[in-house]
């Protein structure tokens, strides 16, 4: 090899290992820092429509497109939120992110945000999905603290399609599973970082804590996969489906649950799942 090649080579090699580097969640969470702090000084109304992507879902009590639903509201009246992200988490492609954390109206400590965002083709960041958990937000971290983040998976399925199938045969199970005992089904797919919620409980952030929050669902439960979609290495996706179980007190109840699965040598495991009763 000419002194020339050896020298591009050298030049090459950096730039290289630069591209093959992860992103990072700092990208979320400066993209969610944003959309909070338009909402705080702009209403929710326009920093919402602002942040979102055309097919954007919430869930009000049942799904629906949050453009078309926010395009109908006033934005009188509105009350002043202030939310901050305190975990985050990112696709090693840069594409697919989340965070929650606690959130404020009108100054006072209410419940948890969750935000699902994904990468535009400009290089920006907008959210696919926007919802509450009912999980209490006294007690959590403040505005200025930093979020924990989760490690950034060390490989991926290599396609979003492929990935998304395999999330989809771990959503089959754990539904399969979950229709006789939910808290097992959950146990056996939840990676040790895992946020779990559904009660009004703080958001629990330990391996017991989580244990304890399964115990307020139903033994039973039916899950019925809808939609989401992953990033394009394939190593971080996002699910979305209806859930009718039997509630500890014995009445009936439905809503419809929120995930994040991230691959792992062991497979795909759940890093945040939130339930949500209509």
């Amino acid at each position: 090899m000419n002194r020339l090649l050896l020298i591009a080579a050298a030049i090459a090699l950096p730039l290289t290992a630069q591209a093959a580097e992860p992103a990072s969640p700092a990208e979320v969470v400066a993209a969610e820092r944003a959309f909070a702090a338009d909402g705080f000084a702009n209403g929710v109304k326009a920093s919402f429509l602002r942040h979102m992507t055309d097919d954007a879902l919430m869930f009000v009590p049942g799904p629906v497109n949050a453009k078309t639903y926010f395009e109908a509201q006033s934005g009188t009246g509105e009350p002043q939120i202030k939310w901050w992200p305190i975990f985050a988490g990112i696709a090693r492609s840069g594409d697919l992110g989340f965070t929650t954390g606690p959130a404020e109206y009108n100054g006072k400590r209410g419940g948890h945000y969750f935000t699902v965002w994904a990468k535009q083709p400009d290089g920006g960041w907008k959210w696919v999905y926007d919802g509450g958990p009912r999980a209490t937000s006294v007690g959590q971290p403040g505005p200025e603290s930093e979020p924990v983040t989760l490690p950034v998976a060390k490989g991926g399925a290599g396609s979003a399609q492929k990935a998304f199938a395999e999330v989809q045969a771990a959503e089959a199970a754990l539904a399969k599973a979950a229709l006789t005992d939910s808290k097992a089904a959950f146990l056996a797919v939840l990676a040790k970082e895992a946020r779990l919620t559904s009660s009004r409980a703080p958001l629990p952030a330990t391996p017991d804590a989580v244990a304890a929050e399964l115990d307020t669902r139903g033994k039973a439960i039916t899950f019925t996969a809808k939609g989401g979609f992953a990033s394009k290495a394939g190593d971080l996706a996002w699910t979305w489906g209806q859930a009718d179980w039997t509630a500890t007190d014995g009445k009936p109840a439905k809503g419809h649950y929120v995930r994040i699965w991230q691959t792992r040598p062991e497979g795909w495991r759940l890093v945040y799942d939130q339930l949500l009763p209509a």
